[in-house]
């Protein structure tokens, strides 16, 4: 095999630096967590939003379980993160087993806590399997919910997106039309499921762009530090698992530390060849665990800064 002078000449300009010595540092990141369930959870939930507070993200969201079975958590968690923290607090809501007046109420409570931003989702059926079917005097749909949602107040509003097509989407083009029922709505950005390969994420920004969809798409990153646990949620909701990441884990299951050092190593390969095709947006799915989305923002050029920097901007 021969090598071209220019290829040769690429080589040699990838080399002479580290991969992410030249990120600019011009990237907006998120981060979602989830309402504990204990006290030593509560613990680990907010040592993460310290630690990642000074990461100046342009918001934190909150999770809501399947049939507001976290709602109570969901809303102390978020009420919280806007009153004692420099963070703008967005807070999941779905449409899963309420009706439009109780879904009201909780967006109105959360419009009294001083939440400008909510995560409007269709959400999943409460129990594993069934077939999404609306509440009774419900939302039928995450369209309907965002419309809802715009005619009580002036939120903003992020939906989810679905690179590899929603489970339960008839087809890809009609996957889309839902993406833009949401946004027409009103709703301000999408986000994505997490997917493992940027060229998944690429691939669905040409589709939204032909389909004449302008909002901003920001990808979804989920860092690998289980892969069983990243099996089973990807087969949940369509998300191809490449057989690369399959031998990288094997053979780690004792090893957690090599784990952790691998998962940051492709979320932040991940993010770089994101960052590098034009993305400027990330949000990370933490599980409540800090440090790998502290080291990947830290790689892709976001620095910490004081905490009252932080409240000032």
């Amino acid at each position: 095999m021969t090598i071209s002078v220019n290829q040769l000449e690429e080589a040699q300009i990838a080399l002479k630096a580290p991969l992410y010595a030249d990120v600019a540092g011009d990237l907006d990141v998120s981060f979602e967590f989830f309402p504990p369930k204990s006290e030593k959870m509560e613990e680990q939930l907010w040592d993460a939003v310290r630690t990642l507070e000074p990461l100046a993200p342009s918001f934190v969201s909150v999770t809501y379980g399947a049939a507001g079975s976290t709602r109570e958590r969901t809303h102390a968690t978020v009420a919280r993160i806007q009153r004692e923290t420099s963070l703008a607090a967005a807070a999941h809501l779905t449409c899963v087993e309420a009706t439009k007046a109780e879904i009201d109420q909780v967006a109105e409570e959360y419009w009294a806590a001083g939440v400008r931003h909510i995560v409007a989702l269709r959400g999943d059926p409460p129990a594993q399997g069934q077939t999404f079917a609306s509440h009774p005097g419900g939302y039928e749909n995450a369209a309907a919910l965002v419309a809802g949602l715009k005619r009580l107040h002036p939120f903003e509003i992020s939906v989810a997106a679905y690179p590899e097509c929603h489970p339960d989407s008839l087809s890809v083009d009609a996957d889309l039309d839902n993406l833009k029922a949401k946004l027409d709505a009103g709703a301000t950005r999408a986000i994505t499921q997490f997917f493992h390969e940027p060229e998944t994420f690429f691939r669905y920004r040409d589709k939204v762009a032909a389909a004449g969809i302008t909002a901003e798409i920001v990808p979804g990153i989920m860092p690998v530090t289980n892969f069983a646990s990243v099996v089973r949620m990807s087969a949940m909701c369509g998300t191809e698992v490449p057989a690369w990441m399959a031998r990288l884990f094997d053979g780690l299951e004792d090893h957690p530390a090599a784990r952790q050092l691998i998962a940051a190593t492709l979320a932040a390969e991940l993010s770089r060849k994101l960052y590098a095709g034009g993305v400027k947006s990330l949000h990370f799915y933490t599980l409540n665990k800090a440090e790998l989305s502290f080291a990947i923002c830290h790689l892709l050029g976001v620095r910490a800064k004081p905490v009252s920097a932080v409240a000032a901007a």
